[in-house]
Formats: C-alpha cells, sequence, structure tokens
C-alpha cells in the first residue's frame, strides 16, 4: 500500500470513523482516485487536505465511495424463493416479524420487503429497518422517488399498486414508506440491534476485504433468533457457513442454527 494512500485512510478514519483498510484495496483506490484526478487534485495528500477544509467536498466524497447501485426486486428470482419458500416457514414460527435492510443505499430494498410484506398485513406484524452510511443516499430513500430503470423488476400490477407516476419518475405511495424506518450506520463499527427474522444484505460484501466478511458474519449471525435468515447478493455466496454458525437453507439464504 502506498505511503500516500496508508496515510489518506489513516486521516479519513480519524475524520470520520470509516476505515477504508476493510474495503478491498484495488477497487477502492481504483474509484478514489478516478475521483480526485476528475477534480484536478495531484494525489490523495492533497485530495485529503481539500476534505478536511470543505465539508460540502466530504459529503461528495463519501457519496462516491458507496454503491448506490440498486433496483426493486433486483435479481428477481432471488425474491420470489424469499416470498415462497423462506417467508411462510418464518411466518410459521412467528405472528411478528423484524427484518433489516442492512446498507440499503437509496431503499429499493427495504421497499421491495415492504411491499411484499404488505399482503400478510393486518394479521402479520412487521417492523422493518433500514441502514446505510451515507446520508444522501438515506435522504434519497426517505424521499420515495425513483426513475423507470428502478423499477424494471417489479412485478406485473405491482407498479399501479404501489407506485405514483410523476412525469418520468415514479413516486412510491405513503403505505409502502410508512413500514419502514431509515437509520445511519457503519456496519463494520457500529453495534448491531439483535433478534431479527430476516437480515438482507446483497451486493455490499462482495467490496469488503475477507476480514471484514469474516466480522460482519459473526455480527449478522449474532442479531438473528435462532432460526432467523442472512440473505446475501448473487455473488456473495457463503462456502463455509456452518463457519458463522448458519447452514443452507437455499442459495443465498443462510439460516441460523
Amino acid at each position: 500500500m502506498s505511503n500516500d494512500y496508508s496515510e489518506f485512510i489513516l486521516g479519513i478514519k480519524r475524520k470520520t470513523g470509516i476505515d477504508l483498510a476493510l474495503y478491498k484495496e484495488a477497487q477502492m483506490k481504483r474509484r478514489l482516485t478516478a475521483l480526485y484526478e476528475k477534480k484536478r487534485y495531484g494525489s490523495f495528500q492533497e485530495f485529503f487536505s481539500a476534505l478536511n477544509r470543505d465539508e460540502k467536498e466530504m459529503e461528495e466524497f463519501l457519496d462516491r465511495m458507496t454503491i448506490n447501485v440498486s433496483e426493486f426486486f433486483r435479481n428477481y428470482k432471488r425474491w420470489e424463493i424469499l416470498e415462497t419458500k423462506i417467508l411462510p416457514r418464518i411466518l410459521n414460527e412467528n405472528k411478528s416479524l423484524k427484518l433489516w435492510s442492512a446498507a440499503c443505499s437509496t431503499g429499493e430494498e427495504p421497499y421491495t420487503l415492504s411491499m411484499m410484506m404488505s399482503k400478510y398485513t393486518p394479521q402479520i406484524k412487521a417492523s422493518i429497518t433500514a441502514t446505510d452510511i451515507d446520508k444522501n443516499a438515506l435522504q434519497r430513500a426517505m424521499n420515495g422517488v425513483y426513475p423507470e430503470r428502478s423499477l424494471n423488476e417489479v412485478p406485473p400490477g405491482m407498479k399501479e399498486v404501489f407506485f405514483t407516476q410523476e412525469g418520468a419518475l415514479y413516486k412510491l405511495k405513503d403505505e409502502v414508506k410508512k413500514a419502514v424506518t431509515f437509520k445511519q450506520q457503519n456496519l463494520l463499527s457500529d453495534p448491531f440491534e439483535g433478534m431479527y427474522d430476516l437480515i438482507v444484505c446483497r451486493n455490499v460484501l462482495i467490496y469488503f476485504t475477507e476480514d471484514a466478511k469474516n466480522l460482519l458474519y459473526k455480527k449478522f449471525h449474532a442479531s438473528l433468533k435462532p432460526g432467523g435468515v442472512l440473505f446475501v447478493g448473487s455473488t456473495e455466496q457463503i462456502f463455509n457457513p456452518s463457519q458463522y454458525g448458519f447452514e443452507t437453507e437455499d442459495t443465498f439464504f443462510y439460516k441460523k442454527m
């Protein structure tokens, strides 16, 4: 790791509490180099001085550092497994559910959960928490307004039920929004709540080092009820789930033993 980048990482950790060393170095370094070059800085040191001086620059940096690519029902077949196999088993064992969308980005994932759970209300009470490190992403999530491309995988009929079209944008209806509580959280350093029935954390773990992933699997395991499920992204299969106290319930779904 170059000295310039090492010092940058230390400075960012002191200033924000975010440890960039826990992200895969090549990917993170490439993204940040592109960002500072675009802004015409000559080094990580110059870039850090600018971030230190200018709060708006720091906010933009944090926004770019996080991975805000999301859409409703992303990889639809997996959500179908959740709906037809995983949720019925969980609902059979509980009459109220505690769900968490971790690293929720701009909100498509927790709102997908909200739409899915709406068919069970009022018989089943479901609380959905959604967290992300990026304040700007959370603000966009709370606004609940999305471009059409975010709705590519929304099943037929659902678009009309849960969204209002406003020009080229789609606005989520209030009944979907009010089921979700958003909070800022750093997955790697902040404590987790417990007793979740389902934790959804998709397309985020691929950016972390193996050490960071090991830490997160253990924290997720501790946060689930026995029988609770961790749902990960389609490039994030856990090849040794029993090492963390999980068993595979289906591909990308891991049940706490």
